[in-house]
């Protein structure tokens, strides 16, 4: 299976593919989306090479799965929402293109990719270099959209066996924050 992995940021977008056969993976590409040709206030233009750019990712490489990062809130509620929505257009290309999308926090792809949730940037750039064997260190951005195409190689058979099992919902509303994610309440009981 190939798969694609995004890691979304207004200024760069990182993406990864690789090949999953079972246990074996192999590097295909990586790189980033940049947007510095953008005039810095031009959010809309930015917004629109972040889409284009994650389009012809997806037509150049052909992924039959696409994974990206969940966005938490940051301490500055500008820069997420500015993230949001570089995010909301990679999403976009990608299931405008067909590709089913999984979502993976931060935190999930570090403990797939070295074993600890709270790994370093290094650490998952060197890790990453070691499971694909790739001849040197990967960018930061390419490193964590490698990271997550791994996350999802190594959790998505077991996801797909759990849906099929089990009717599973997507959630209709998570916000995270120190950690916690916050759910809508259980449906009351009637009396």
């Amino acid at each position: 299976m190939r798969i694609l992995g995004i890691d979304p940021g207004l200024q760069r977008t990182g993406f990864g593919v690789i090949d999953a056969d079972g246990p074996r993976l192999a590097y295909v590409a990586s790189g980033v989306i940049d947007t510095a040709e953008a005039p810095r206030g031009d959010l809309p233009l930015r917004l629109k090479i972040i889409f284009e750019g994650v389009a012809e990712v997806v037509s150049r490489y052909e992924p039959e799965a696409a994974s990206a990062e969940i966005v938490f809130v940051n301490v500055n509620p500008q820069s997420t929402l500015l993230l949001g929505q570089a995010r909301g257009a990679a999403l976009a290309a990608l299931v405008s293109a067909g590709l089913p999308v999984a979502e993976y926090t931060a935190v999930q792809m570090k403990k797939a990719v070295t074993g600890h949730g709270l790994a370093a940037k290094a650490q998952i750039q060197e890790m990453v270099k070691r499971l694909l064997a790739l001849p040197g260190v990967p960018g930061k951005d390419a490193a964590d959209a490698l990271g997550l195409a791994i996350a999802h190689a190594h959790a998505g058979g077991t996801l797909a066996a759990l849906a099929e099992a089990t009717p599973l919902a997507r959630r209709a509303h998570a916000q995270y924050r120190r950690g916690r994610a916050y759910r809508a309440a259980p449906p009351r009981r009637s009396r």
